[in-house]
């Protein structure tokens, strides 16, 4: 599915109100959705799915029908409401940026998206923001979108990038099966990550990991002796990156391979961003999952 509605990163870092920035996102993914050929997905437009024999016909939307081509039927609150929670990573190695936008802000901006596009779906919204440690925990709810919006607004990158600790906490403070998103750059040993996931899969929870990336993280296109410091640590190490290119290149890939094997292979569903991405391509993949998730309840 094409939508004609992404947007870059780098432009919408423009705009200072996190709650604008989102409802422009999301709401231009929307209009996307309304225009593409291919809707059918059984959670869209949050109100509506697709008719299905034996619904009542008092319920078809027709100017969706008018717009589509195709009958949708109108669902109410009870019918798609959900948990869901997002965990945003704020340690101090997402701060990176070798472009105009760090991926602390791009994690920031799909957090608050993937928040408010949820809020349009009638779910309650819930966040924790984690720094080797839960900083700040807001439960879901129906009421507390602007509370999650405020919180990752005023977030500041710190502490360590440990997900076991954290993660534990939150699956054990969750109520109910949720939707978790964790948005992280996930730079810890992929069967760690695997470990840390998996408190929350355990607890009964649908958990969608989104790693997000500098894409000089991805390429390594950096020339001439340099110095890279650790943001975690402080540890700075010379490099000569002409010789040690192929070599990190390598590893980078491997451990990309390595996390989204070990994460798929246990049905947690993963995708990988960098900083360049439009961040329509994130909600895409959200409401891909949804729609699976919808199919099994």
């Amino acid at each position: 599915m094409k939508v004609s509605s992404f947007l870059d990163p780098a432009v919408l870092a423009r705009i200072d109100n996190l709650e604008l920035l989102a409802r422009t996102v999301v709401d231009g993914f929307i209009n996307g959705l309304h225009r593409s050929p291919y809707l059918g997905l059984s959670i869209d437009f949050a109100e509506h799915r697709q008719y299905m024999p034996g619904d009542d016909i008092r319920r078809i939307d027709w100017r969706v029908f008018g717009r589509t081509d195709r009958f949708y039927v109108k669902e109410f609150e009870a019918d798609t409401n959900a948990n869901f929670v997002v965990v945003l990573d704020v340690s101090r190695s997402m701060d990176y940026a070798s472009r105009e936008i760090s991926k602390f802000d791009y994690a920031r901006y799909l957090a608050a998206c993937l928040s408010y596009f949820s809020r349009q779906q009638r779910d309650r919204v819930g966040l924790a923001t984690i720094a080797g440690e839960v900083v700040d925990f807001v439960p879901p709810s129906a009421k507390h979108l602007d509370i999650v919006l405020h919180t990752i607004d005023r977030a500041q990158p710190r502490g360590s990038g440990d997900l076991a600790g954290p993660l534990l906490k939150i699956a054990e403070a969750i109520r109910g099966r949720s939707i978790v998103a964790l948005v992280s750059d996930l730079y810890e040993d992929p069967r760690g990550v695997l470990r840390a996931v998996s408190y929350l899969k355990n607890k009964g929870n649908d958990v969608i990991v989104f790693q997000v990336l500098d894409p000089a993280e991805i390429e390594f296109p950096f020339e001439g002796p340099v110095h890279f410091e650790d943001l975690e640590s402080g540890e700075r190490v010379p490099v000569v990156p002409e010789l040690q290119r192929e070599g990190y290149r390598e590893l980078i890939r491997a451990h990309l391979e390595d996390v989204s094997r070990l994460l798929l292979d246990n049905r947690i569903d993963y995708s990988l961003f960098n900083t360049s991405d439009p961040l329509d391509h994130a909600l895409f993949s959200y409401l891909l999952r949804r729609e699976k998730l919808s199919r099994v309840r």
